[in-house]
């Protein structure tokens, strides 16, 4: 059984990247370990790394040392085979390979990048390690420049190299083809490629096609002046501002890249004042040729108008470096997030997934790993897209992650505030969020307000709610939000990113309620440790739970479990384990586990139980030897909320474990509450998990 794929291109420049990056998402999603490693890296010069290596060992967090994740440079093995010494080269090569596969359930190899010298060579080598370390091949290769017979043509070519060799080809990908030739593209590929093997084609994206500004800079060795923060801006397109201001501001384009000499302050700041302008596109940055910086007032002047243009001085002049700026190739680098992401999404978009996944992965792992638990979460709210609305519209933080939801396309999003102050915050924050992709409801100018007060206060008017009470507490974006929700006009809720708990959930409590066979809400937090994902409960909602309570918690958070794909093995934690205890606290946990048994005796459930008990295995077997959930516990349940909330803080905070939620379960309709100190990724896995619970609820 193989454990590995090779990635094998056909020439330089083909996108290799946008497949590296899609295989390890949608590996990590179906293995709980998946390695990295590539044979032969570019040279690079002492202090810098291979890009390629770095992106993808940071973004996806992988256990391995640089050093380890490849063999040699390119360099290193033209000397070696000009002393004929190729069995060396591929010794060292099975060696290092071999001992990133002993470290994990499955390995991507990344073949060479065909730049630089000995590039002639390069598919040989890349057919014989394929060949030597036994593993299946992607053959990628890029459609720009070529016929559709030439492209059908290179494809068939490398195909029959490698199973002439004896290689065994999984999949071959056209990339870079006009999206409407896609169709065209996958039927003549499979007219000549055998029916076993998988065709795909990636159409062009220009997101991917365009350098950033950050590239541009370190290519040209440019000296950055102003605003250092949006290096990430892409490059649309470049121009030369040579031209007087008022014939070159019709020559600006979207996210142009203003070429100029340094000297020329009226193209600069006409340029500045033209991206504030809503008038004119928006610049991407500026390159001031000749090594000429602006005097002290225009430099001013440039700060005072904005920060969010990055502007670069070079040294060589304009002719000079726009030619430079031309043959840049794009590449894809660790901190560009948005382009890993958008990789990632056209590699999910286009290619077959669940085949080439089926194909790979032969083998289930035991239990679920973080990464694995985060891909499923995703791949199931993309599957029935579901609007979630989000209180705090204008927090930095909310925007951000709705960015990130929208660009995952995991699920619509309705924001509430004033439209003009969060177009005026994305504006001021420069994040390229298209207003037009979101819904913004402001409550009290909203459509739905009178019928949402209307609706409170028939609900409410059994409490002496009249309808101006009703009126002013629809005003209130979490009284309004779960409104949205009760009525259907959006399917969840989240809030709490400056909002307390008790404020975001009171209204769900007042008019969603909680199901017919649950009586107490209570919240689960998922603990997404190293190598698991266990969860924690209740430790954000009930003060001081009795016994049947802790029991309804038990039963909720083990069905929370069950939902989403974790073996519920529940331990009701205490400070004595099995019948050693005594005292009221203890003695209630024990009631709970009895009621948990009573109530469903399907569960696996242990109490009461100390936590060293629960996870580990040799502790388990010492002190409640034959239990079914001592050393293996995946759900666990605390005695009590003050328990609970600092168990939960101190695991994160000390062991870097992230930690979703807190999710509220037993409730009609999906609501959930964020931490005030919570960061963009809490609530982006806070509104995912917020779908899939209303999925789970139709």
């Amino acid at each position: 059984m193989s454990k590995a794929i090779y990635i094998a291109t056909t020439e330089p420049n083909s996108g290799k990247s946008i497949i590296s990056l899609g295989l390890m998402q949608m590996l990590l999603g179906k293995a709980a370990k998946v390695g990295y490693f590539r044979p032969i890296i570019d040279d690079y010069t002492n202090g810098t790394k291979d890009n390629h290596i770095k992106t993808i060992i940071s973004y996806f967090n992988l256990p391995i040392a640089y050093e380890d994740a490849f063999a040699f440079t390119r360099s290193e093995v033209i000397q070696m085979n000009n002393q004929n010494k190729e069995d060396e080269v591929l010794d060292k090569i099975i060696e290092k390979y071999k001992s990133i596969e002993d470290q994990f359930d499955f390995v991507l190899v990344e073949g060479t990048d065909f730049s630089g010298e000995g590039a002639i060579i390069e598919w040989d080598i890349n057919v014989l390690m394929a060949k030597n370390l036994g593993i299946p091949t992607l053959i990628l290769t890029s459609g720009v420049g070529k016929t559709l017979d030439e492209l059908v043509n290179n494809v068939y070519l490398a195909y029959d190299s490698f199973k002439d060799h004896g290689v065994e080809v999984l999949m071959v990908v056209a990339n870079k083809v006009q999206e409407k030739n896609l169709e065209l593209v996958n039927e003549s590929l499979q007219k000549v490629i055998p029916e076993e093997v998988l065709v795909g084609s990636i159409p062009m994206n220009p997101v991917l096609g365009n350098p950033t500004i950050k590239e541009i800079v370190d290519v040209l060795e440019g000296k950055v002046l102003f605003g250092e923060k949006y290096l990430n801006n892409q490059a649309g397109h470049f121009g030369v501002g040579a031209m007087q201001l008022r014939n070159y501001l019709t020559h600006l384009k979207k996210d142009g890249l203003v070429i100029t000499p340094g000297d020329r302050a009226d193209i600069i700041l006409g340029a500045l004042q033209a991206n504030l302008s809503a008038n004119y596109p928006t610049v991407s940055g500026m390159i001031l040729t000749g090594g000429i910086i602006p005097e002290e007032p225009i430099a001013k002047l440039i700060e005072g108008l904005s920060d969010v243009v990055p502007i670069i001085s070079v040294e060589e002049g304009t002719f000079s470096i726009t030619n430079r700026i031309g043959a840049i190739r794009p590449k894809i680098y660790a901190e560009n997030t948005h382009k890993i992401m958008t990789s990632i999404q056209d590699f999910s978009k286009y290619i077959p997934e669940e085949v080439l996944a089926k194909r790979l992965i032969t083998s289930k792992s035991k239990g679920i790993t973080p990464r694995m638990f985060q891909y499923n979460l995703l791949k199931r709210a993309k599957a029935d897209k579901k609007r979630i609305v989000l209180a705090e519209g204008l927090d930095e933080r909310v925007l951000k992650a709705t960015k990130q939801l929208l660009d995952a396309n995991a699920v619509e999003i309705t924001l509430l505030g004033d439209p003009i102050q969060i177009a005026d915050k994305i504006s001021l924050m420069d994040l390229d969020l298209d207003l037009n992709s979101i819904e913004i409801e402001n409550p009290t100018e909203s459509k739905y307000f009178d019928e949402f007060s209307e609706t409170l206060y028939e609900l409410r008017k059994h409490k002496n709610v009249n309808l101006a009470m009703a009126r002013d507490l629809m005003e209130d974006v979490s009284y309004f939000a779960t409104m949205m929700v009760h009525k259907g006009y959006a399917d969840g809720m989240v809030s709490g990113a400056i909002h307390t708990t008790k404020h975001t959930i009171l209204p769900a409590l007042h008019f969603i309620k909680t199901r017919p066979d649950v009586s107490v809400v209570s919240s689960v937090f998922f603990m997404c440790l190293e190598d698991r994902v266990t969860l924690y409960g209740d430790c954000a909602i009930n003060p001081n739970p009795d016994a049947e309570q802790l029991s309804e918690i038990a039963i909720s958070s083990a069905e929370t479990s069950q939902a989403f794909g974790i073996d519920p093995k529940i331990a009701m934690l205490s400070y004595s384990s099995g019948s050693s205890g005594v005292g009221e606290d203890v003695e209630r946990v024990r009631n709970a586990t009895k009621l948990v048994k009573e109530k469903r005796p399907d569960l696996k459930v242990e109490g009461p139980i100390q936590y060293d008990a629960a996870v580990d295995i040799n502790v388990g077997k010492t002190k409640m030897p034959g239990s079914q959930v001592a050393g293996e516990a995946s759900v666990f349940i605390f005695p009590d909320l003050n328990t609970g909330n600092n168990t939960y803080k101190a695991v994160q905070r000390e062991t870097g474990t992230i930690a979703i939620g807190p999710i509220l379960q037993g409730l009609n309709k999906p609501v959930n509450d964020l931490s005030r100190g919570c960061n963009v990724d809490d609530i982006f896995n806070a509104v995912i998990i917020t779908a899939i619970q209303a999925q789970d609820l139709e």
